[in-house]
């Protein structure tokens, strides 16, 4: 069983909350513009829809060498969430390595909140050993591109379901 401990994270503006099930209707509200849904596919969820999802990724993976990282993104002066990060560690190879995510909501787009998230939770990631960071972006993504960019990240020639693959080694 994989054990990486969820902890909470603070950054210049932002707290990344470890998930839990009650972040579900607040959340349902931040992410409920369906231009997010863009490049990613489907809908907003339901708060009730949310609750169910948010109740799986708090389960944790199945698989006992993969864990579900999974943060709120909390803007301190707002004292709302705004968004998630997410990190996807598999510990089965020599290395752990994470594929990770991010979503800031639309009214809070524009102003570096994914970034920071972002950078805070590769970090994170890096006290927790991981050695190999992915991001799978859709091409036409800007503003995630940049985001990537950011943190380090550069493209590489590998696509999944559309999606270019982005790579980090730390250290």
């Amino acid at each position: 069983m994989v054990s990486v401990p969820v902890q909470a994270i603070r950054t210049r503006r932002l707290d990344l909350l470890p998930l839990r099930v009650e972040h579900a209707e607040e959340m349902a509200t931040a992410l409920s513009d369906p231009a997010l849904h863009t490049f990613i596919g489907g809908t907003p969820d339901t708060p009730q829809g949310l609750r169910a999802r948010c109740q799986r990724m708090v389960a944790d993976s199945p698989d006992p060498d993969i864990a579900w990282r999974n943060w709120v993104i909390r803007l301190r002066d707002a004292a709302c969430l705004t968004g998630t990060v997410q990190a996807t560690i598999d510990c089965s190879g020599h290395d752990p390595l994470a594929e990770v995510a991010w979503v800031v909501g639309t009214p809070w787009q524009g102003r570096g909140i994914a970034t920071e998230a972002a950078q805070g939770l590769l970090t994170w990631l890096d006290t927790q050993g991981v050695r190999t960071v992915l991001a799978h972006i859709h091409p036409d993504h800007l503003a995630s591109a940049a985001i990537a960019t950011a943190c380090g990240l550069t493209p590489t020639e590998d696509r999944q379901d559309g999606e270019v693959r982005w790579r980090l080694t730390i250290r």
